[in-house]
């Protein structure tokens, strides 16, 4: 029987945490008495430096049930680091690792196919929404423009996947061979390779407390996944400027040829269009140019992604 680990990392979640670990616990039993998986299985939940009783509620759990494991961070280092922490400690100890949002948005009744799709031969097997109809209208069209946003720059996504999926031992241990600093998860475990498969799934609403990825976070998270994965946003400059000398040398021959016609004209207009669009479009580069060099920076520093504090249970197998 599979060995599966459950990878759940927390921020804040202290008012949904225990009836999450509940339903957790309960779909376990369950899977257990089918014998779906094996009985030392385990769930596992990673506090990225949570600043409420988070912590404090899965050291009670631990205490409770011998089935639910703990890590604790340093400090708060981000939901991808988290997860990445989760994935990394538990390959070793696991036939197959799920990650799941401490929210249990994401179906945890898939946890049954996405166990036999591993047992049929996939190492990696995605979650993947069948439909947004618990989104508002703003969230569905922002999260569909992500998605197409980031596979039109060159990060390989699959669309409608978040951080739901399961990896074998294999896969994971092929995935620590990724050494970046700056990481971005859905786009990254694609690049691994091996047999895959998706499992659908309706998204649940929240139940308590709120979303860790607004608007802004899904914006960055974007940003971070292009300029991780891609190198296409400087060839869009590349191309930008290629483009405007083209154009420039259009307006060259036209000013020449109004020149010796007689009509030209001359005027502020096109002086003070021409500045501030190549204004902007030098800044533009340079930020484009500099985040990448950032991102240079923070790779050669080569500080580490994550430092555990203390966990529970994990340490003891």
């Amino acid at each position: 029987m599979t060995k599966l680990y459950l990878a759940v990392p927390c921020y804040n979640e202290e008012e949904v945490l225990r009836d999450s670990a509940d339903k957790l616990v309960e779909k376990f039993d369950r899977m257990i008495d089918t014998k779906k998986i094996s009985e030392k299985s385990k769930i596992v939940f990673i506090d990225d430096g949570s600043a409420d009783n988070t912590w404090k509620i899965i050291s009670e759990l631990h205490d409770e049930n011998p089935v639910f494991d703990g890590i604790k961070l340093s400090r708060n280092r981000g939901h991808q680091n988290a997860l990445l922490c989760g994935m990394m400690t538990l390959r070793d100890k696991a036939d197959a690792v799920i990650s799941i949002d401490a929210d249990l948005q994401d179906d945890i009744e898939a946890f049954d196919e996405m166990v036999e799709k591993f047992e049929g031969g996939c190492d990696v097997v995605y979650g993947v929404r069948s439909k947004r109809d618990t989104d508002t209208f703003f969230k569905r069209t922002t999260a569909g423009a992500f998605y197409k946003v980031l596979n039109k720059m060159g990060a390989d996504v699959i669309y409608n996947h978040a951080d739901f999926r399961l990896m074998s031992k294999r896969a994971l241990d092929a995935f620590s061979l990724y050494k970046e600093r700056n990481i971005f998860l859905r786009g990254m475990v694609p690049l691994v390779g091996f047999h895959s498969d998706v499992v659908t799934y309706e998204r649940a609403e929240r139940l308590a407390g709120e979303s860790k990825y607004p608007l802004k976070k899904m914006l960055n998270l974007a940003w971070e996944g292009i300029t991780s994965l891609s190198v296409k946003p400087i060839r869009i400059i590349t191309l930008s400027g290629a483009a405007i000398l083209l154009i420039s040398i259009a307006m060259i021959l036209y000013l020449l040829v109004s020149f010796f016609m007689g009509s030209a004209i001359g005027g502020w207009t096109s002086i003070l269009i021409s500045l501030w669009a190549l204004g902007g479009l030098l800044l533009i580069a340079v930020g484009i140019i500099g985040e990448y060099i950032g991102k240079i920076y923070l790779e050669v520093k080569r500080r580490p992604q994550y430092i555990i504090e203390e966990s529970l249970g994990i340490n003891e197998q």
